[in-house]
């Protein structure tokens, strides 16, 4: 598997590219915005590890391009751990966000958890279809009534997970332990939280009264395997 580092801070760049050449892993690195653009259009990656301040530019940025044409795993690391830049991070398509300083058995941890399940998620199946919402596995594609929806990678995997458990109650702790396999103090139920709320702005015919995603108070959500009224 083949990781693009986007990371400025050279003594960082040079433990991590040894540690995880040692995992067995292909890297590239870019120390600039700039770089990272030349990189990702001429490479295929599985990857992204990038840090969100650069020397001409924001990670952000970085991010949002790539989720415009790709779905490819997404770590932010970085020493911004504002609650609001980890909600924002996590928001615009970040799997991850791992903040400075940490220990490398961690990181490393983290970023084969997230490749494990990048490959499980891409495995087996042509396509689930509930209550109006097929999803393609191959392709990653969602589409609500033939129509296909922009979701961000955490929202496609949290989408995924609910159809195909559909009728079973998932807890907060559940869905955040299969998406972010983290401890993080700011990966909670308020993030979640917060991609359900957006999931079911594109998936729910009136988001403020769900029938496909329903809350079970005090026990979590699940998808209403009923599909009572749902078209």
């Amino acid at each position: 598997m083949k990781i693009l580092l986007i990371e400025d801070d050279m003594s960082l760049v040079n433990g991590l590219v040894f540690a995880l050449k040692k995992q067995g892993y292909e890297l590239d690195v870019a120390r600039t915005s700039l770089e990272a653009d030349a990189l990702w259009a001429d490479g295929k990656y599985d990857l992204v590890v990038l840090d969100v301040s650069l020397p001409d530019g924001s990670g952000f940025d970085i991010c949002q391009k790539i989720r415009r044409i790709s779905k490819v795993p997404l770590i932010f690391l970085t020493a911004a751990d504002e609650e609001t830049d980890v909600i924002m991070g996590l928001d615009m398509g970040g799997d991850d966000y791992i903040t400075k300083p940490f220990k490398l058995a961690i990181f490393l941890s983290r970023v084969n958890a997230i490749l494990r399940r990048s490959s499980q998620f891409g495995q087996a199946g042509a396509q689930l279809e509930l209550g109006g919402i097929r999803i393609s596995l191959l392709t990653g594609t969602v589409y609500r009534d033939g129509e296909k929806l922009d979701l961000t990678a955490s929202e496609y995997k949290l989408l995924r997970l609910f159809m195909e458990n559909p009728g079973q109650v998932l807890s907060a702790e559940q869905l955040l332990g299969r998406l972010w396999d983290c401890d993080e103090r700011y990966v909670d139920n308020n993030t979640l939280t917060v991609y359900i709320r957006r999931l079911r702005t594109k998936i729910e015919e009136d988001p403020s009264r769900p029938r496909r995603i329903v809350t079970v108070r005090g026990m979590g959500y699940k998808w209403d395997a009923s599909d009572r009224g749902v078209k």
